[in-house]
């Protein structure tokens, strides 16, 4: 399925890290992989999307929008011991030519690319799976920030009682 260049006639290159989560996460829906933007972790670090796959395997996307961003990132490798799956997340007008050399781990690290309304694979993420009791505790989390958010939308003064707010990386 060709990719759409742009969500905004008017501004046919710049597309946004929501835009790219947004095609990711349509990607992702018809293939089964729930995910939450945004998402801390317990090294102190933020995965721009982190899912649960149909076989309960974890995946991170680092969502991408400009080059400089993508190679001034030196901080993508810790996100590696939190996931099954780790994916790169870029915009389409991105230079991807990077992503192959042996500083961006390619045997380790698949390649999405993505605008507003849709998302395509170019390379699979290899399996790299976690030990059993880093997932159960990283699912867990998760699941519980899920739930978290979706309380919070639907009663936002369930904030201010929250024993434990939602961006703490515990």
């Amino acid at each position: 399925m060709p990719l759409i260049e742009s969500p905004s006639p008017s501004k046919p290159d710049l597309l946004t890290a929501r835009d790219v989560a947004r095609g990711i996460g349509r990607l992702f829906a018809r293939n089964d992989i729930w995910c939450l933007a945004e998402m801390p972790l317990r090294c102190g670090r933020r995965a721009d999307l982190m899912g649960i796959d149909a076989k309960g395997l974890v995946v991170i996307v680092e969502i991408k929008v400009s080059q400089a961003d993508l190679l001034g990132d030196t901080k993508w490798p810790d996100y590696l011991d939190y996931c099954d799956r780790y994916y790169w997340g870029l915009a389409p007008a991105l230079d991807r030519a990077c992503l192959d050399g042996p500083a961006f781990l390619p045997d380790r690290c698949g390649v999405i690319v993505a605008d507003g309304y849709d998302a395509e694979i170019l390379r699979p993420a290899p399996l790299q799976k976690l030990a059993p009791s880093r997932r159960k505790v990283e699912v867990e989390r998760l699941a519980r920030a899920s739930l978290r958010r979706l309380t919070n939308s639907g009663d936002p003064d369930t904030a201010t009682a929250m024993a434990n707010p939602e961006d703490t990386a515990n």
